[in-house]
């Protein structure tokens, strides 16, 4: 998949994230139509990477191999030790990826765990694991920020007074979004039952934007920002970068329509 995304020019990629194995169930998405024809918006309850850490590591050193001239970032989402973030953050450098993207922002992302979210929404706890994770990287750490907070200005600031040496945001917002009337069923389920997701697709840009705007403009904010949330055309990109991001990062848009959507 990776390389198909670099064959059509894609710049770059992140790694979908790596963690212990869990289970992921399907389907795992949901659409959301304006007045049942265009999908403005798309919630999934995906996990982690459910594929052997083996095989993931593995492929990333081919990819890395095979494009050297293309950036390469692992997603990351490890358990709350010390211990635990050193041993992955070995594991993955030694593929010889370009960097690493801390996702602390995931909303249904094992919080039990103290994963995902439950970081993200504590400064301090974002601050201490960007430090952990700095002190044993020898590559840049890009800090994905979680929408589901007050204020994004504090979680930003948190990342940067840890050492990130980038912010990346939005990740995707906390939804239920919907129920089917017909069998009155969770959008989306399994076997009849749903839980809450991640919202993404056009509906979050505006909210994407105003968020890479504010850390844009706060003086404690000294890093580059990475926009993600909505972008599906040249115009899109553009408008984050216009508002302060020095790069884009696009998911829905591919799974909706292709890897060809680079050519835009």
């Amino acid at each position: 998949q990776v390389m198909r995304a670099f064959e059509a020019g894609w710049g770059g990629a992140v790694w979908k994230t790596l963690g212990d194995p869990i289970i992921n169930v399907s389907s795992r998405l949901g659409g959301l139509h304006y007045r049942k024809s265009r999908l403005i918006g798309m919630s999934n309850i995906e996990l982690i990477s459910d594929r052997p850490i083996a095989e993931s590591l593995r492929e990333i050193r081919e990819v890395k191999r095979r494009y050297p001239d293309r950036a390469e970032l692992v997603s990351l989402m490890v358990e709350s030790t010390r211990e635990a973030w050193r041993e992955w953050i070995k594991r993955v450098e030694d593929t010889g990826c370009d960097g690493l993207e801390l996702n602390f922002s995931c909303p249904h992302g094992m919080v039990e765990r103290g994963m995902g979210a439950s970081i993200g929404q504590v400064p301090e706890y974002s601050r201490m694991i960007t430090e952990w994770a700095r002190e044993f990287a020898t590559v840049p750490v890009l800090v994905k920020l979680s929408p589901n907070v007050t204020d994004i200005r504090y979680p930003g600031r948190a990342a940067v007074q840890g050492g990130a040496d980038g912010l990346a945001l939005i990740n995707s917002i906390a939804s239920l979004i919907g129920v089917d009337v017909d069998n009155l069923d969770p959008i989306p389920h399994v076997r009849g039952m749903g839980s809450r997701g991640g919202y993404t697709g056009p509906a979050i840009k505006p909210i994407a934007l105003n968020m890479v705007a504010t850390l844009a403009e706060d003086p404690e904010v000294t890093v580059p920002i990475s926009g993600i949330g909505g972008i599906s055309n040249w115009s899109d990109a553009l408008e984050f970068i216009l508002l302060g991001a020095t790069t884009v990062q696009v998911c829905t848009a591919v799974v909706l329509n292709g890897y060809e959507v680079i050519g835009e």
